[in-house]
């Protein structure tokens, strides 16, 4: 397939900016791929699609505070940092700017030197690699001197960072938020749950690689980013117990559809205990063999996120709906509204 098949038109102004005061007051748009009926709601509304019997799946991934700005020891010139992933201990890969300034032995200072960090290495694209010297615990110090890296199309300050999590953010490691979870609330979840509706957690650890834009022309020959995941055995009995009983595995965000989709994959159509890198790349035509439901946000025109929903739908019900996403003036992306495809 052609990238341009995976355009739309999106007014600037209709890119969320900064989150809702309540997590679940944003609209939802449901989308019937049997009959590609298109529903306008709120997203509380979601109780009225789910039953008993039900499973969500949701990324417990908790967003570092990834983005850190200190000075080079020698000249005091700025530099800002940006964590990607933890290589060993105190070794991150990251990326740096102005790269140029940073070369291997140059020691940047944070915070009035709470923490300082000496290039070991250098990388393609301004990648560095940094080793970390600190007092206490680093993820603490990231806590106090850091800031959240929101996605490049956010202007605004974001005032309160929790914002940027899911009320569920557990598993520290993540450079983006799985957005699709940013719209429950623990009161939701819980009548969700008194339904008979189940809830269980995956970890799959956002890269940056999820806001770069895809160049090929030919959607086959775009070369996908991988990401960690996790997946545990008592989760994987439940999902299996939840399909074996004519139950719905009901995605919560295309992170979760990822990893779920790379575990059946690779174990022959099964649930299990499983954890490592995942590089899928999914987009039509493809065969779910994991979920039954995906609730997620509307995604970037041109984007390997709207070629996933897609897949999950069709290319035409879901250009439609976006359409009439667009006519309708719904909030996009990240702090955006929700659709929810069954």
């Amino acid at each position: 397939m052609k990238l341009e098949d995976f355009d739309y038109e999106l007014p600037e102004e209709l890119i969320a900016q900064t989150p809702l005061k309540k997590r679940d007051a944003s609209r939802l748009l449901v989308l019937h791929r049997d009959t590609q009926e298109v529903a306008h709601k709120r997203f509380t509304d979601i109780r009225d699609y789910l039953q008993k019997g039900d499973c969500l799946v949701l990324n417990d991934t908790r967003v570092l505070p990834a983005r850190l700005y200190g000075s080079k020891e020698d000249t005091g010139a700025k530099v800002e940092v940006l964590l990607l992933h933890q290589q060993e201990e105190d070794t991150w890969e990251v990326l740096v700017k102005p790269a140029k300034k940073v070369k291997v032995g140059t020691v940047i200072v944070f915070g009035e030197g709470k923490v300082r960090a000496t290039c070991t290495g250098t990388q393609d694209h301004g990648g560095r690699l940094l080793q970390f010297a600190y007092e206490g615990i680093f993820y603490e110090r990231l806590n106090e001197l850091g800031e959240m890296p929101l996605p490049p199309y956010i202007k605004e300050q974001l005032p309160e960072q929790e914002r940027y999590q899911t009320v569920y953010a557990k598993e520290e490691g993540s450079a983006a938020a799985p957005t699709a979870g940013l719209h429950f609330t623990n009161e939701l979840l819980d009548e969700i749950r008194a339904m008979g509706v189940s809830i269980e957690f995956i970890t799959l650890h956002v890269g940056l690689g999820t806001f770069r834009p895809v160049n090929a022309d030919n959607v086959e020959d775009h070369n996908m980013h991988a990401e960690f995941y996790r997946m545990s055995q008592e989760t994987a009995d439940k999902l299996t117990a939840v399909k074996a009983c004519g139950g719905r595995v009901i995605s919560v965000g295309t992170t979760s559809t990822r990893t779920l989709e790379t575990i059946v994959r690779d174990h022959d159509g099964r649930f299990t205990e499983s954890s490592g890198w995942t590089d899928i790349f999914i987009y039509p035509p493809y065969a779910f063999q994991a979920i039954d439901g995906l609730i997620t946000n509307f995604h970037l025109p041109k984007s390997t996120l709207i070629m996933m929903v897609s897949a999950f739908a069709d290319r035409d019900s879901i250009m439609s709906a976006y359409q009439e996403a667009v006519e309708k003036r719904y909030r996009f992306f990240s702090f955006g509204d929700a659709m929810f495809i069954l």
